[in-house]
């Protein structure tokens, strides 16, 4: 049995100290990029600002002959980018059953470990993966000579992960979140479904028949119908288990590109439930992106409302003719505390949330 107090002790000789809690760094859209494709990386150093987080994809993306040269391409773009204090430089690493991903690791670590925030994971099935990741990094961190560690990000994409969510947020101090994986995860829950992310026309309740005057029901009448969510329940369920834990859930990919619609309309319902962010797979996602995972101007203003009126946080208050109690001050204190970060390295944000939010009719 492993003492609590060894959790946040090193893992190897030399390696840095864990972290204690996750830092807190806005990362609304997590733009994925091919570092072997010369004209995509040649666009990164002036991204830089633009996006919270870059992530250079080696995995599912790559095909097989040009992994090495993926990796080769992140190491060159790490060593030559300065990505400052906007934006995060993270990377995706094959799968743990990949004969690559062993070379990714010890390759980024020692090379650019200095500036990659966060991994990756793809495929976990439970803790086991991020304890031999978590022991493995240790090592190459302590080698390298890194002052702090590189995070862990785990993506869900097995009905195994789902299964173990909760023990996968609690493998270790380096978890920094978990992403949805919405098309592998359906393929290994046999889900009759080929598209990546969103909804399914196929997935819906329809309104009950008109009856006539005798009471009877017209089966046959047209009848409105409404469009479900398949990942509800499992982006519920991931947001539970962070939160538990501390650390930040994402929505991934969402792969009808020309369809930006609906791509906002399912990066809102991510956000609704408690998402801090999303993967973006073009640039045109994200504009989307960020939009969606920053509160609008009006809900802020309305949230510093209720706070200014709760006074004490205890007891009700009324505005606007509804009730504002204890809850919903925690509800708008979440609110505040995102829109005040996210200010702090977006002056556009900053603007917007210092002005008067337009009333709502």
């Amino acid at each position: 049995m492993r003492h609590p107090k060894d959790f946040y002790s090193p893992l190897a000789m030399g390696a840095p100290m864990p972290m204690r809690s996750v830092p807190a760094r806005p990362s609304r859209v997590i733009h994925f990029f091919d570092p072997s494709n010369p004209k995509m990386a040649a666009k990164i150093p002036d991204m830089v600002g633009t996006v919270d987080v870059l992530l250079g994809n080696l995995e599912d993306a790559v095909k097989a002959d040009n992994k090495e040269a993926a990796r080769a391409g992140l190491v060159e773009i790490g060593r030559k980018t300065d990505f400052g204090d906007l934006t995060q430089l993270w990377t995706r690493v094959n799968a743990l059953d990949s004969p690559w991903v062993l070379d990714d690791l010890t390759t980024l670590v020692t090379e650019i470990g200095d500036k990659l925030d966060v991994i990756m994971v793809p495929k976990v099935q439970g803790p086991e993966d991020i304890h031999y990741v978590d022991r493995l990094l240790a090592q190459l961190e302590a080698r390298a000579g890194l002052s702090r560690p590189i995070l862990v990000h785990a993506i869900l994409e097995t009905a195994r992960g789902m299964a173990n969510v909760e023990e996968i947020c609690f493998a270790s101090p380096r978890m920094q979140g978990l992403s949805l994986g919405p098309a592998d995860l359906a393929a290994d829950r046999r889900m009759k479904t080929t598209r990546v992310g969103g909804g399914h026309p196929g997935y819906l309740v329809r309104q009950d028949p008109p009856k006539d005057a005798a009471g009877n029901s017209d089966i046959t009448a047209e009848r409105t119908i409404y469009q479900q969510d398949l990942w509800h329940y499992t982006i519920a369920r991931m947001v539970d288990a962070c939160a538990m834990a501390g650390i930040f859930p994402y929505y991934g990919p969402f792969g009808d590109i020309k369809d930006v619609v609906a791509c906002e309309d399912q990066f809102r319902n991510a956000f609704l439930l408690g998402c801090v962010g999303a993967w973006s797979l073009h640039p045109a996602q994200i504009a989307i992106g960020k939009k969606v995972f920053s509160p609008s101007a009006a809900d802020v203003a309305h949230a510093r409302r209720v706070v200014a009126a709760m006074g004490d946080g205890t007891g009700a208050v009324m505005l606007d003719g509804k009730m504002e109690d204890d809850a919903s001050l925690k509800q708008c204190l979440v609110m505040l505390e995102l829109a005040d970060r996210l200010a702090q390295t977006d002056p556009d944000l900053a603007a917007l949330y210092a002005a008067p939010a337009p009333e709502v009719v």
